[in-house]
């Protein structure tokens, strides 16, 4: 009875994320990061147990990408795309990182295939349990072709 009313809520701080950054570069493809503040605004513990990072770029919209998206914890870089639980005590923050991996397709190079780009959404699902039932969120933020082409180094083409 003395925990009524009590529970977690994870909030991402999406106003305060990274600007998206290089984490590594080919003639074919960019891997780039934001990092994202979870902070846990609730009464009692939170754990985060999984989380994905989806960014929604189908080749309807534009098919010279290949995009594909990984979560990680900060600090905590894994190659098998496995996301580690954690826990974050109530009032206390994570950071969680947000990689996306754009491969240029039909024989283009990566800066060919950037100077067409559109702007995308990128989801962070993450699935979250307390003292609530555990249940999926999401925080999107979106890697704009602008933003995308500065970091690349190109211009866009007016189309």
């Amino acid at each position: 009875m003395f925990l009524n009313g009590r529970k977690e809520k994870v909030v991402p701080k999406l106003e305060s994320r990274t600007p998206f950054k290089i984490e590594s570069r080919d003639e074919k493809s960019v891997t780039l990061s934001t990092t994202i503040e979870f902070r846990n605004e609730g009464t009692q513990s939170a754990m985060i147990v999984d989380a994905i990072c989806h960014p929604l770029l189908p080749f309807e919209q534009y098919d010279g990408m290949n995009v594909r998206g990984r979560a990680e914890r900060e600090g905590v870089p894994r190659e098998d795309d496995y996301f580690e639980a954690l826990v974050i005590e109530h009032q206390q923050s994570v950071n969680l990182v947000a990689k996306v991996t754009l491969t240029a397709r039909k024989n283009l190079s990566l800066e060919e295939a950037v100077r067409h780009m559109v702007d995308f959404p990128v989801e962070f699902i993450y699935r979250e349990v307390g003292r609530t039932e555990m249940h999926w969120s999401i925080a999107r933020v979106i890697l704009t072709a602008e933003e995308l082409a500065k970091i690349v180094g190109v211009e866009l083409v007016k189309e």
